[in-house]
């Protein structure tokens, strides 16, 4: 009985009122007459309202997703499909949906009479502007009576989940004399001379054992030469991500990681349609994914959907341990990195096998100026260790198109000198 009285509205709650005031009033001035229509004034609104609660009327719904998986700044659309069941005629129905801000505004739809015998469809576009797993829902109906007396509240569907993938750019060319994932390794392996094709040497660093050293190489090259680590040779590129919330700058939409993850999509399928291996790798060498060049649109999604899913990481420095390729060429996308961040990639990278960097101008992102010549001090230190450890480096800008970063960045490919058989 109170749960039913709660749901009389404004008029509802007015109507009573004026029954139980008609109904003083008769008993003052002994008027039946007034009496009667008192108590029907009364029982109207609370009828209603027993009628509603008593009786089994239920609004289905189903939310779809159209389509499943959106890109940021492409257009999608949900549709909503309401049907109703039990005798009693529904009234107006308002529909609300919720929608996170991140999608576009919040949908409300009324629906006047929902028809008993079929299902009327709902649909209302979303706009993403932020990647995510983003959360639609849930979808409230507020049911009232064919007279307006009373209203209830009903959750009609959960939440849906709705993928918003990071942005593709379309780029074009592939860094030249690369070995990338074809399953061989191109011009990138290096070779200790004729009749020693399984083995790889590189030039002796301080700090390597003294046992790894190739004396034939040595005594051939007149310098020291060992032995690389030997290990299973997979063909590919590894596209390193710098994701950590203190090398990024600005907020939104607009910010240097959101960048950053859009560029790392975009090489990623521009590279698998290619027909070439990708691993996407956190700063950290953690793996994201991992996509062959062969297969369908799979595994462009798996790629995607690690990236919508990427949340700003917490640590302050990068610590790999470790070369983050495992011996597979390297493109890096980073942030804001510090000398020690520069050691602690290049020390474990072998200068024969390609490395390259797109390294983010992220004060720019700021509102600061991007023009070269007012790139912070730290973006320029880094991009210079960087090719003096023998990577391909391009500053990126806010307003530098990312075509026009990859452009460049093949250049600086072709124009690093690769270590074939000890000749620099």
């Amino acid at each position: 009985m109170l749960r039913s009285l709660s749901g009389l509205t404004t008029r509802g709650r007015c109507l009573l009122a004026a029954g139980v005031a008609a109904a003083a009033c008769s008993v003052i001035l002994n008027e039946r007459d007034l009496l009667r229509v008192a108590v029907f004034v009364i029982a109207l609104p609370l009828l209603v309202a027993l009628f509603i609660g008593a009786t089994k009327v239920r609004i289905g719904a189903a939310r779809r997703m159209l389509p499943g998986r959106v890109s940021v700044g492409s257009p999608g659309e949900v549709q909503l499909d309401l049907w109703r069941s039990g005798r009693l005629p529904a009234g107006e129905v308002l529909l609300e949906d919720g929608v996170p801000y991140a999608l576009g505004a919040r949908p409300r739809f009324v629906v006047e009479r929902l028809p008993h015998d079929r299902a009327v469809s709902l649909r209302y576009p979303v706009q993403p502007v932020l990647r995510g797993i983003q959360q639609v829902g849930p979808l409230r109906a507020t049911i009232t009576d064919p007279f307006g007396l009373c209203e209830f509240e009903r959750e009609l569907i959960a939440h849906s989940r709705l993928i918003v993938v990071p942005k593709v750019v379309g780029l074009w060319g592939l860094p030249s004399g690369a070995g990338i994932g074809a399953g061989d390794d191109g011009s990138i392996r290096l070779h200790a001379g004729q009749g020693e094709s399984d083995v790889i040497v590189r030039q002796y660093r301080q700090g390597d054992d003294l046992r790894k050293v190739h004396w034939r190489s040595t005594a051939r090259r007149d310098e020291m030469m060992v032995r690389v680590e030997e290990r299973p040779w997979r063909g590919g590129t590894t596209v390193l991500l710098d994701h950590r919330a203190a090398a990024h700058h600005g907020t939104g939409p607009a910010a240097s990681l959101e960048w950053a993850v859009s560029f790392a999509a975009s090489v990623c399928v521009h590279l698998r349609r290619s027909g070439h291996r990708v691993r996407l790798v956190s700063e950290h060498g953690k793996a994201l994914a991992d996509a062959p060049g062969e297969g369908g649109e799979h595994y462009d999604n798996l790629i995607l959907d690690a990236l919508a899913a990427l949340q700003p990481a917490h640590q302050r420095d990068v610590t790999t341990g470790h070369d983050p390729a495992e011996g597979q060429e390297l493109i890096a996308i980073l942030g804001t990195v510090s000398n020690e961040t520069v050691h602690e990639l290049a020390r474990f990278r072998p200068r024969g096998i390609r490395s390259l960097a797109v390294l983010l101008d992220t004060p720019a992102w700021s509102g600061g100026l991007s023009a070269p010549e007012h790139r912070a001090a730290a973006t320029e230190e880094s991009a210079e260790l960087l090719r003096a450890a023998g990577w391909g480096v391009v500053v990126a800008a806010p307003d530098t198109p990312m075509p026009q970063v990859w452009a460049e960045l093949c250049r600086s490919a072709a124009g690093r000198g690769t270590l074939i058989g000890g000749v620099l």
